[in-house]
């Protein structure tokens, strides 16, 4: 576990980030952020359990087979995809198989038919580096992830710096081909943030997208169609932020950018808080948004790729899986901002 820390400056007169907590063995999960709300104190920017909590469910084991359970609290980095990608299934049922310019790519059968959410889960970072800055600290770090146990064309280093200040956590991942061969690559995070107060009903969502992926309603898989959000309970453009009326989980796209960057934001009126999740590479093409009913969370999903970005169904669309030849990189970068 890595901790980054700072002292609150402003004497609660704005808001401030304070501390944040990483989990190196498990891909570099941004686990935990806390930050200092006037007229509240401190608050949790995520939704995670103690760290006592997740070392007693992060076995490996069970449920957290594959590591599992990785993504489902705190910030877990999706790499070298995100969202699902099906395929073939095995006869055990352990397994995808599926294709990439002619490469065989077999993929571990994580949930159900499906590969999902990367295979980050249980790398371990390396070459740690916590380093002080002007307004707070900065940590580095490296996974040399190679070809993610047997389940990549070739061999992959991920470049890791996650700034901490008063006014904003920067998050840089950059994703090189160390290998010989040519490789597919995407980056996506799936941050489980907070509603402070606790009132979902209440809450308001801006998301700069203009539609979403449309979805078959028996298996939720993707159609290749997409549907304009305007005039739908997805329509979350308005300055002032849409309700969130019940359950979503959608993917977003043909996202709008301002001085190059899609801002989306989470604003939380009885509290006073404000969440501003700032996509800054170009290479961030859709945000998927997940927010069950009866949670006190809403994941702001800033990824390359659309779902099962090889399905037949998207008739060879760019679909945003990044090619990187021998030596290449690409870079993820997310700020977050308080307001």
């Amino acid at each position: 576990m890595v901790h980054l820390k700072r002292s609150a400056t402003s004497h609660g007169k704005r808001p401030e980030f304070l501390s944040l907590t990483l989990l190196p063995g498990r891909g570099m999960n941004l686990f935990q952020i806390t930050a200092n709300v006037p007229g509240r104190g401190e608050i949790s920017v995520l939704k995670s359990p103690p760290v006592e909590e997740a070392a007693r469910q992060l076995t490996g084991t069970g449920k957290d087979r594959w590591g599992n359970l990785n993504h489902s609290f705190g910030g877990a980095f999706l790499i070298p995809f995100s969202s699902r990608i099906s395929g073939e299934l095995s006869a055990d049922g352990g397994l995808v198989t599926t294709s990439w310019h002619g490469t065989t790519i077999t993929l571990p059968a994580n949930s159900g038919k499906y590969a999902v959410h990367g295979l980050l889960n249980e790398e371990k970072a390396e070459d740690l580096r916590t380093i002080k800055t002007a307004g707070g600290q900065m940590e580095t770090a490296v996974i040399h992830a190679g070809d993610f146990g047997g389940h990549w064309p070739s061999l992959t280093d991920l470049h890791f710096r996650i700034a901490l200040s008063g006014d904003a956590v920067d998050i840089q991942i950059t994703a090189t081909n160390a290998g010989k061969s040519p490789e597919p690559m995407a980056v996506g995070w799936h941050p489980y943030f907070s509603i402070p107060s606790g009132l979902r009903n209440q809450v308001r969502l801006h998301v700069p997208a203009e539609r979403r992926a449309l979805v078959n309603a028996v298996d939720a898989r993707t159609t290749g169609e997409f549907e304009p959000v305007a005039g739908t309970a997805f329509d979350f453009r308005s300055p002032q932020g849409g309700p969130l009326d019940d359950s979503i989980n959608v993917n977003l796209s043909q996202l709008d950018r301002t001085h190059g960057s899609a801002d989306a934001w989470l604003r939380d009126p009885k509290t006073g808080y404000g969440l501003r999740v700032r996509a800054m590479s170009p290479q961030i093409q859709t945000m998927h948004i997940y927010s069950p009913r009866n949670d006190t969370f809403v994941a702001i999903e800033d990824q390359f790729n659309y779902p099962d970005p090889w399905g037949a169904e998207w008739k060879g669309m760019d679909t945003g899986m990044v090619t990187l030849q021998p030596g290449q990189s690409v870079t993820w970068r997310v700020r977050l901002e308080l307001f």
